[in-house]
């Protein structure tokens, strides 16, 4: 069966068209995302949407129901209305002499409350959360307050016509005949004279006329026109004479009634055209806005997302949580990894082990996608837009066309060979059964090689051992399989990427109730060699399960290794920081005690010449020296206290450094000078950041020798490198100028700088063995200055981590405020770490993914305080 979903080709096959969705249950699940419509109308359309290969259309109604996901998750979640069928209504809208009835015009005053009630919420929405494109589509609304105005000026709430100035005398002059002929009724009821004539004192209504039913026998007491004889003849209802007036004056009052309402409904008809336009403009709007919160509500109630796009050109599509949304809370989350180059998959196992709702759910998952719904699967799930899809599913043996199982099949392979692509999904379930396994497999692998060589995307399921080495010898093709728990003889249902799959046909028929006699025998006829392929797929299977093992402690050990770098860094930062309070709080008692010593040595000078110089006086001066020594002593061992609390966080911070570089870093030899040339070029630095930012590796040194590692000072001179200022910013000493401060080149850039604000980079050497020295690898994040575009593609995590982190020093140096890191999708771990390490970094503002246009979630957007 073919599904083809190219709207250029939907008139090629509308049978097949439906009928491999209908088999999927592509429709079951669209009916039920119709049902969460709000309009009658947005129903009826979302339940006649198909599949489609436009991609514009597919990527907005996804953009517009992943915004609604993020709106009805806030207070605003109720503020779309329904509203009654109104598109056939616009075309009598403004035609001379048409009129719309009551109701009618009462749903177009709905739709105009639920339009102006949605374009407030959305607008008022975007200015607290991030909906660009709802908020567009509340723009684009028309203003129909008009309109709306002119409906509610002749209708209530409830839709009844309100009793307005031009109606009122007409609906008077009806209450006061309503009154006259109650009053003319109660008098013959309340006549103790009639009371055996009337059959009943409850006045009876034929045709909207009050008469007295009176008793056969009695007739003549009342003179009035006979309307009706009771079936038995004892009853006859009568209308009295002075009864006959007034109703005819009723039924006249009422027809002026209703004359005049049609005049208003056919004036306001004509007078509603001037919002034609406006109307369809709005209609078009509220039903795509209908029909995309529709499919945001089942997204919520499945759990689901809608699916990243990727190129299969360029990256392998991937499923991951998979679950088929009419198995409710019983499906079992699969993850589907399909691997680069490979377009065709094999899956083999057990028989109710889950191949065939695997199979289904890939190509459900596809339908629904290219209809712009989600799926019930996981963030970071993506799928590739197809042109076709075909399936061969289940049994297509036909009686009536003289068809076997095995000739329904071919019926369907033949369809696919002749019209599949390399934009075609195909489906088929149980390859080559239902004929001799040696012919059916031969079909069955040249089928595939078809379809290689057409590049069509292929899902298999399949018994048959031939078609598992198939799988593992053709370079397009990957094995994949359900697992299958030998202890419990049970289905996982989960998929095992890669790996072939056991049928335990026999495990399941002994579980089944087929008796051990006849599975023993069966056992007995299985020759040496299916036994040793059996042995050697379980053998691959329980090697994958240890391999997943090996892999997740690995991650584990390597989360906590990022978790520890983390931490360090923090500490760092937060020595950095009690270092520049330190500073601050000395600068501020320095200025402050400044301050108070020139007040009193001004004050003792002033008093030294207004007289004369005698024993009191020099002694207050020796005091206030005394009491001015005493003070810098206390703020010296203030300041000593400090600095030594600070060296001892810095100890444990470096006691910290080296288990971390232990554990997840390796040290590095420094190459042979004569090696030094034609490399890139390396930048000397302090013992602090080299720490922070060297890549070491780890020497092997005898035990029986010592090593003795010096610090060798260097004398500030003329071409020595050097760190500048409280930003240590790295320089060249040029010249010593007479002042005390030193000339000094940075970059192309020439500077004066204080004596005092100098330090130079310190050479570290290690005796009795091979040089060490600690550097930092000039590249990319070695630059001098920030970039606007950090790229980190192709490092390692701990690379791009180190990149990143300069980064950030550098823009904090230069007081850049903004920039973006290109890290890619690929496995998302890079992607990751960069997430984690800005979001615990304490100088980010925010940070986000680019637009889809700008990279999307391959890149990051990251701003600054």
């Amino acid at each position: 069966m073919e599904g083809m979903i190219d709207e250029k080709e939907e008139n090629k096959d509308e049978y097949l068209k439906g009928d491999v969705a209908r088999e999927l249950d592509f429709y079951r699940i669209r009916d039920k995302i119709a049902g969460f419509c709000v309009s009658e109308e947005g129903h009826a359309l979302l339940s006649k949407r198909e599949s489609s290969s436009d991609e514009v259309f597919i990527e907005r109604q996804k953009k517009l129901g992943r915004e609604w996901n993020v709106f009805l998750h806030s207070s605003y979640a109720a503020s779309l209305n329904g509203w009654p069928e109104i598109k056939p209504l616009f075309r009598f809208l403004g035609v001379e002499g048409a009129q719309l009835e009551q109701d009618q015009i009462f749903a177009l005053g709905i739709f105009c409350r639920s339009v102006s009630k949605i374009k407030t919420s959305l607008c008022t929405a975007s200015k607290e959360m991030e909906i660009p494109l709802l908020l567009e589509c509340a723009e684009k609304l028309p203003d129909l307050s008009s309109a709306e105005k002119q409906i509610f000026y002749l209708l209530d709430d409830s839709g009844q016509v309100k009793d307005i100035p031009s109606l009122r005398a007409y609906r008077e002059k009806i209450q006061a005949l309503h009154r006259e002929i109650e009053n003319a009724i109660r008098r013959y009821t309340s006549d103790s004279t009639l009371s055996s004539a009337l059959q009943s004192t409850v006045p009876a209504y034929r045709q909207d006329r009050e008469l007295l039913a009176v008793r056969a026998d009695h007739r003549s007491e009342i003179k009035g026109i006979v309307h009706e004889v009771s079936s038995s003849g004892q009853t006859i209802y009568i209308e009295p004479d002075e009864i006959v007036r007034a109703n005819n004056d009723l039924v006249q009052a009422e027809f002026e009634l209703n004359a005049e309402l049609r005049r208003l409904f056919c004036e306001l008809t004509f007078n509603l055209g001037e919002n034609r336009e406006s109307f369809e403009l709005a209609w078009d709007i509220m039903i795509e806005l209908d029909m995309t919160m529709a499919s945001s509500k089942w997204q919520q109630t499945v759990r689901g997302i809608y699916c990243e796009t990727c190129d299969l050109e360029k990256e392998p599509p991937v499923i991951l949580g998979a679950r088929h949304p009419l198995l409710g809370e019983k499906a079992v989350p699969v993850d589907i990894r399909f691997m680069d180059g490979k377009r065709v998959m094999v899956i083999t196992g057990p028989n109710t082990g889950g191949k065939t709702v695997t199979l289904k759910t890939i190509a459900l998952f596809a339908l629904l996608n290219q209809a712009g719904f989600p799926v019930p699967a996981l963030e970071g799930t993506r799928l590739p837009y197809f042109s076709s899809v075909f399936a061969d599913i289940g049994d297509e043996q036909s009686i009536d066309d003289s068809l076997s199982t095995f000739s329904g099949h071919m019926k369907r392979m033949a369809q696919m060979l002749e019209n599949a692509n390399e934009k075609s999904l195909v489906l088929l379930d149980e390859l080559a059964s239902g004929t001799d396994p040696q012919e059916g497999g031969a079909i069955a692998m040249a089928a595939l090689d078809t379809l290689i060589e057409k590049r069509a995307f292929v899902v298999v399921t399949t018994h048959h051992g031939i078609l598992k080495n198939y799988g593992y010898t053709n370079p397009s093709c990957v094995n994949a399989s359900v697992e299958f728990d030998s202890e419990t003889m049970s289905p996982t249902y989960h998929l095992l990427m890669g790996v072939p799959g056991q049928s335990h046909a026999l495990d399941i028929a002994s579980r089944s109730g087929l008796p051990e006699s006849v599975v023993q025998a069966a056992r007995n006829y299985i020759d040496g060699e299916q036994a040793d392929v059996s042995v050697l797929i379980k053998g691959l299977n329980q090697k994958h399960i240890e391999l997943d093992e090996i892999q997740k402690q690995e991650r584990s050990k390597l989360r906590e290794l990022e978790e520890k770098e983390i931490r360090i860094h923090q500490k760092e930062i937060k020595n950095k920081e009690k270092e520049i309070e330190l500073l601050q709080r000395e600068h501020s008692q320095s200025s402050e005690f400044l301050i108070q010593t020139r007040s009193q040595l001004e004050n003792l000078v002033r008093e030294l010449r207004e007289g004369e110089i005698n024993r009191e006086k020099t002694l207050a001066v020796k005091s206030f020296i005394s009491e001015l020594g005493q003070k810098i002593e206390e703020q010296d061992v203030h300041i000593q206290e400090e600095e030594k609390l600070i060296e001892q966080e810095k100890e444990s911070l470096e006691k910290e450094k080296e288990k971390f570089a232990e554990n997840g870093m390796r040290i590095s030899k420094a190459r042979e000078h004569g090696k030094a040339s034609g490399k890139k070029t390396k930048k000397r630095m302090s013992n602090t950041e080299a720490l922070e930012h060297a890549t070491v590796q780890q020497l092997e040194l005898p035990k029986e020798k010592k090593q003795k590692t010096e610090i060798v000072k260097t004398v500030l001179e003329p071409g020595v490198e050097i760190f500048a200022g409280k930003n240590r910013r790295q320089g060249t000493l040029v010249q010593k100028n007479k002042n005390g401060t030193w000339t000094v080149l940075f970059g192309s850039l020439k500077m004066d700088v204080d004596e005092k604000l100098i330090e130079p980079v310190h050479k570290i050497t290690v005796q009795n063995k091979p040089s060490v020295v600690v550097e930092t690898a000039s590249g990319e994040y070695g630059n001098d200055r920030p970039v606007f575009e950090l790229r980190l593609l192709g490092m390692r995590q701990e690379e791009a981590v180190k990149a990143l982190e300069r980064q950030l020093d550098l823009c904090a140096i230069y007081n850049l405020r903004q920039f973006s890191i290109i890290h890619g999708k690929g496995q998302g771990i890079l992607q990751q770490s960069v997430q984690d390490y800005l979001s615990h970094y304490p100088g980010i503002k925010s940070f986000e993914f680019a637009r889809p246009e700008d990279g999307g979630s391959g890149k990051t957007y990251v701003s600054l305080f």
